[in-house]
């Protein structure tokens, strides 16, 4: 069985502990720890708006049936794969601003800003699944709007860009589906 090295001998013949690792310093990234705390609340409020979205498109994808099966099959498909990938980055950018971020159904639940809607899993109409993918779109984006306004006060350049990306994005997928209804 190998030593370990957390321990040395000392001239005297007795063990020294070795020293304790430092704790990890404190966040000083250019960002006041309360602006970090408001942008992080916002960003925790957009994670569960565009969490319920994925939920919600995912769902869709599932669950579409009628004549528009095939394209809104995919266009889900290619909106919820896009939307995870992009939940990742907005749990990172929380944590490197120094907080945990929200992951459960309870805590996306409290914070979502997107109106619990039926899933219709019974005769689902396409019609209703894009009006709603529409509205929490656009709440997405509301929230997103908000984040960005906050980031800026605090100049926080990386959450202004990840919510201007993530803008850009749903304001198009928004847009894309209203066109379906029209």
């Amino acid at each position: 069985m190998a030593k370990t090295k957390s321990t040395t001998k000392a001239k005297t013949g007795k063990q020294k502990l070795a020293a304790a690792a430092p704790s990890a310093p404190n966040i000083d990234i250019g960002i006041t720890q309360g602006d970090r705390k408001k942008i992080a609340d916002g960003l925790s409020r957009f994670q569960a708006d565009a969490f319920t979205l994925y939920l919600k498109t995912h769902n869709f994808h599932w669950n579409v049936t009628g004549s528009m099966f095939n394209s809104l099959h995919t266009m889900f498909e290619t909106q919820y794969t896009e939307q995870w990938a992009a939940l990742d980055d907005v749990a990172e950018r929380i944590r490197a601003l120094g907080f945990n971020a929200p992951g459960s159904y309870r805590e996306f639940a409290a914070l979502t800003s997107i109106a619990e809607e039926p899933g219709l899993t019974d005769s689902a109409d396409w019609r209703e699944m894009v009006r709603q993918l529409v509205v929490a779109n656009e709440a997405v984006c509301r929230t997103a709007r908000e984040v960005l306004d906050v980031a800026a006060k605090g100049d926080d350049a990386p959450t202004e860009d990840l919510m201007t990306q993530r803008l850009q994005t749903h304001e198009k997928y928004a847009w894309m589906l209203r066109s379906l209804l029209q």
